[in-house]
């Protein structure tokens, strides 16, 4: 670098660039001091080479025109062009563009989001969710699932970690080529390399990463966004989005004026118009309609209805109720419920449900809501869906993160059947084998919770429906189930974990593990311990899940009085009406929609 003095630095003024101390300036010597006009310089300010046509010769243009710098670092082949307030305090990478901007400047105290508190859930700050890079969704869960130790233990051990792997220095900048159009203010807020930032409104402390290993980034940040305390990792937020303590994960799309405080959104989640408030979104969570709040809740692969809406809030102790979808639940237009509640996994909830409602025992069921604000479960209604495997399979299909070959920080397990939904699928059944013994009330309901009711028609109808999933669920585990298949070893983190009939298993942000293995975590000495047992438990879900499949089937059989050598041909008929009821809605919808096209063009 050589000092902008003398001759250089008469030219630059020849330019209409002033310097309050012309010493301070550096320029790279190759530099055409041509490219620098209408500047003006204060503190110490380090600019890197600049020419025309740039180093590899692709004509890209190149220089710093009409800028306000106050202690700037700027890289080789920039193009920075009319700044309307100043830059101050940035380090900028290679061949960055910033043009048409207002004020970006980075302060020392910074810290671009990380260590931000985002009060998901019940609203008081009792249970955060502690913003960083490389956060996934089940790291948030825990956190979450255990406030205290989160507090006491694991926040120590993050803020460690950080030290030890994150250099602040590093993130608070524009990284090499990145481009910054339009932003009227941004203060302390680290961009990644290759990101592009789009007509941004304000951004204020945080951080928008790129970890693609291509120059096609997921991630941008569009037009008239508004943020603060917040971290973009590998995600999109654009046309008007107004954030405040958020984290956007990997594939997640945030857009068309939606809002959001308290809240982090994981892998693939898409979320426009509406709002969210204290949530906890789980991969895959989608609300496309204005008039939709999500509020004070945890849930993931859920689908909101338009004019979604729930209430945390009732007027007592403060907003200090909160509510869980399990995975999968579909909300129908105009649906509300009263937190605390817990919705069964892959349910369609419809109605306004005021009771607080535990519907956990039934999953795969239709929610109504009667006049009285009390719920009628249909259980098992979901699973004569053809659109439920096809869930399934569209999921993985939709995953942003494998288009842009991004290191995958959510561990997902896709299928619909598995230990968690079919763990509940049994004990629904055993309730669902209890109520038949007995006789309903006199409006033909069974009062299965003060708030949770079954129609005594729907009770067989129940029992029918889930037997075939679970025999659809074994047929998938047939070589386990019948011993052609020979178990292979855990590894040694994983020794002390005995999976049988009886393991309870969590959905912790779309990955299925046991609650063993997570409570074990609790003792560990570090987060990299505790992110290394989520990886050994997501590579080995497949061989611990078949070990629990083979015994659940064996505890099946001798709860139900059949013989082992029986039920590979129980699997075999209910495997088939399974899919055979999911064939027929197929069929049915089509030929409606067949209809339908028929009768609108003729």
């Amino acid at each position: 670098m050589l000092p902008a003095i003398g001759a250089a630095s008469a030219v630059l003024e020849s330019h209409g660039c002033t310097a309050r101390d012309w010493s301070r300036v550096f320029i790279h010597r190759e530099t055409d001091l041509r490219l620098i006009r209408g500047c003006r310089f204060s503190g110490e300010v380090a600019i890197g080479r600049l020419s025309y046509g740039g180093d590899d010769a692709d004509g890209r243009e190149q220089g710093i025109y009409n800028a306000t710098l106050r202690d700037c670092y700027i890289g080789d082949g920039c193009l920075i062009s009319n700044v309307a307030g100043s830059l101050s305090g940035c380090v900028i990478g290679r061949d960055v563009t910033i043009e048409n901007v207002g004020r970006i400047r980075f302060t020392e105290e910074s810290s671009c989001g990380i260590g931000t508190q985002a009060g998901v859930l019940d609203e008081t700050g009792s249970r955060p969710v502690y913003l960083y890079p490389g956060l996934d969704a089940q790291m948030a869960i825990l956190m979450t699932w255990k406030p205290r130790w989160a507090e006491d233990r694991l926040l120590p051990m993050l803020e460690e970690e950080w030290e030890k792997t994150i250099d602040i220095d590093s993130l608070a900048c524009i990284a090499d080529g990145a481009t910054m159009t339009g932003v009227r203010e941004m203060l302390n807020v680290g961009v990644g390399h290759d990101i592009t930032v789009e007509g941004a409104s304000r951004l204020v402390n945080g951080l928008i990463i790129n970890n693609a290993v291509s120059s096609r980034p997921f991630t941008y940040v569009g037009a008239d966004v508004d943020a603060e305390n917040f971290i973009i990792e590998d995600g999109k937020v654009a046309s008007g989005v107004l954030m405040r303590n958020v984290y956007v994960g990997q594939g997640a799309v945030l857009e068309k004026n939606f809002t959001a405080h308290d809240s982090v959104f994981f892998a693939n989640c898409a979320c426009e118009n509406g709002e969210a408030c204290a949530l906890l979104a789980g991969p895959y969570t989608v609300s496309m309609h204005k008039s939709s709040l999500l509020i004070g809740a945890l849930m993931s692969f859920m689908n909101a209805g338009s004019a979604t809406n729930s209430s945390n809030h009732l007027y007592k102790l403060g907003p200090v109720h909160w509510g869980l979808m399990e995975r999968g639940v579909k909300t129908s237009s105009g649906s509300y419920l009263m937190w605390g509640a817990r919705i069964g996994a892959f349910s369609m909830v419809m109605g306004a449900h005021k009771r607080h409602p535990d519907t956990s025992l039934f999953p795969f069921s239709y929610l109504f809501a009667d006049a009285k604000g009390d719920t009628v479960a249909v259980p098992g209604a979901m699973l004569r869906s053809c659109g439920l495997m096809r869930d399934e399979t569209k999921w993985p299909n939709r995953d942003n993160r494998l288009k842009r070959k991004l290191p995958l920080r959510d561990r997902i397990i896709f299928p619909v059947l598995n230990p968690r939904t079919i763990g509940a699928l049994l004990a629904g059944l055993d309730k669902l084998r209890e109520l038949m013994a007995t006789e309903p009330g006199a409006d033909g309901m069974y009062a299965v919770t003060p708030a949770v009711k079954v129609k005594a028609s729907s009770v067989e109808k129940g029992i029918e429906l889930y037997t075939n999933a679970l025999m659809k669920y074994f047929s998938r585990h047939l070589d386990r189930i019948t011993g052609t298949d020979v178990p292979s070893g855990l590894p040694e983190e994983l020794e002390q974990i005995s999976v049988s009939a009886d393991t309870q298993w969590l959905d912790m942000g779309g990955q299925i593990i046991p609650r063993q293995v997570v409570e074990s975590m609790l003792d560990m000495e570090s987060s990299g311990g505790i992110k290394d047992l989520f990886d050994v438990a997501y590579e080995n879900y497949l061989e611990m899940e078949k070990r629990w499949a083979d015994d659940t089937a064996r505890r099946y059989c001798a709860s139900r009085g059949i013989d082992p050598a029986q039920l590979p041909q129980k699997i075999k008929e209910g495997s088939a009406r399974f899919d055979e009821c999911a064939e027929a809605d197929r069929r049915s919808s089509l030929d409606l929609l067949a209809l339908h096209n028929a009768s609108f063009f003729k």
